[in-house]
Parts: structure tokens; C-alpha cells; sequence
């Protein structure tokens, strides 16, 4: 959005209508709800009107001719020892969310799944919905947990996601003050029952594509079993599994 100016007397109200860049709330039913359009402009950040600067952008899908999808967890992850051993196995480029109240007590197992290809990213200190509290609140969430990963894993994540999928213009604004360089959703959803789901489009995957993983409620193999079944249906569409944040 632009900053508004001052209008001389007489001119006509039409003209202090400027063009607006917004990215809107999204609605989520649950955890991993679907984000659908906001993200469709994934790579077009708005711009704070406050500060005059760019905001990260929303991105479920990234534009690229390469024959990449990438696998994101939130969270949860580490209920399924298993699960640390695919990655160790397979060295696997997946993207972890963090939420220190919820991840914390298992920091020490993510850290050891970093030199085998795991990316530790931001989810807030205590996944709250974000949309909705004010820009001191937001901040805190994400600034505070920027500040954790830093202290246990010696990172500075730049990528975050919103607890939920939830977001809005603030969040962007206190994501953006806390070094973040974008919003990460997804285009597809491997749900517990191992299913994928889209958001948009047509169903099935397409390069670039970001693919939400729901670690809730995993059994002791579970999380592991989805996990390869999904890596199975990857190779047999003639993709494979890239490192986000080479193209984030």
C-alpha cells in the first residue's frame, strides 16, 4: 500500500482512492486448513504503507522448471523416532516449523537431524493464532522464537509459518522486523490418513509445489509410513524432494 497525501480543497473524494496491495486473512479449519488465493501470488510481497517498505511474500507453491517438491512438518514431528531415521537415511531436505512450547523439549533431537538435510524454521513461540493481535503481541511471537532457534542452533531462520495458516497484514510487518523473508503455506496436504488434498488447482502435484506434511497424532511408524508412501508417489510423478530454501 502507498502512503496517502494531503489534497488541496475542491478536489474531487474520488481521488484519495489509491490503489491497495492487500493480502488478506486466510480461513483455516484446522491445523493445516487450506490457504487457496492469498498464496496464488506467492512472490508478489505487499508493501508496509506505514514504513514504505516491502513485506515478505506469501508463498504455498515456487515458480521453477526444476522437478522439485518440498516437504514441510509443523511441530510433532519428533513423536515418531522413525521418522528422525528416514531423514538420516535418505538425507532428506525437509523444512521443520518450530514451536518452542510445543518442539522445546526436543530441540536436541532436530539439532542432530540438521547435518542430514533438515531445515529449522519459525512457528512461534507458543502457536497462537496470530491474525488479529496486535503488532506487539505478533512481534513477540515470532521474535521471541527467532530468538530460540538462534541460542539452541546457532540459525537465523528466515522462513515462518503462521500457526494455523492464519495471518494478516500485521503479521507481515512483525515477521518482516524479525528478519523473516517469507511467509511459507502450501499447496498440498498429506493428511494422517496419507492422503493428498490441494488447495487449488489441479489435483496432483506440480514442480515447485509446497506440501504441508500433518505430523498430528503419528503412531510410533505413522508419521514415517505417510512420509515414504508420499516420497513413492514423488518419484513416480518424476519429481523429487528439494531444499526450500534454495529457492525461498
Amino acid at each position: 500500500m502507498r502512503r496517502g497525501r494531503s489534497r488541496p480543497a475542491g478536489t474531487a473524494p474520488a481521488a484519495l482512492l489509491l490503489p491497495l496491495v492487500l493480502l488478506l486473512p486466510l480461513t483455516a479449519c484446522d491445523r493445516l486448513a487450506a490457504p487457496a488465493e492469498q498464496a496464488a501470488a506467492a512472490g508478489d510481497p505487499a508493501q508496509d504503507a506505514d514504513r514504505g517498505r516491502r513485506l515478505p511474500p506469501v508463498v504455498d507453491h515456487v515458480r521453477t522448471d526444476d522437478p522439485v517438491v518440498f516437504l514441510t512438518y509443523d511441530d510433532s514431528a519428533e513423536r515418531d523416532p522413525a521418522f528422525a531415521g528416514l531423514i538420516r537415511e535418505r538425507r532428506l531436505p525437509v523444512t521443520l516449523f518450530l514451536t518452542d512450547t510445543v518442539a522445546g523439549p526436543a530441540y536436541g533431537d532436530f539439532a542432530r537431524l540438521r547435518p542430514f538435510g533438515a531445515s529449522l524454521q519459525n512457528h512461534t513461540l507458543d502457536h497462537r493464532s496470530l491474525r488479529g493481535l496486535p503488532y506487539a503481541g505478533q512481534r513477540a511471537e515470532i521474535c521471541g522464537q527467532q530468538t530460540k532457534l538462534k541460542s539452541r542452533f546457532g540459525v537465523r531462520a528466515h522462513l515462518f509459518r503462521p500457526p494455523h495458516g492464519t495471518y494478516d497484514t500485521t503479521t507481515l510487518r512483525a515477521a518482516a522486523d524479525c528478519g523473516i523473508t517469507a511467509v511459507i503455506l502450501w499447496r498440498a496436504t498429506l493428511d494422517t490418513a496419507g492422503d493428498l488434498t490441494y488447495t487449488r488447482g489441479e489435483p496432483r502435484l506440480h514442480p515447485g509445489d509446497i506440501i504441508a506434511v500433518d505430523p498430528d497424532h503419528p503412531t510410533a511408524t505413522n508419521l514415517t509410513a505417510r512420509t515414504e508412501r508420499l516420497l513413492n508417489t514423488i518419484e513416480e510423478q518424476g519429481l523429487r524432494v528439494g531444499n526450500l530454501e534454495d529457492y525461498v
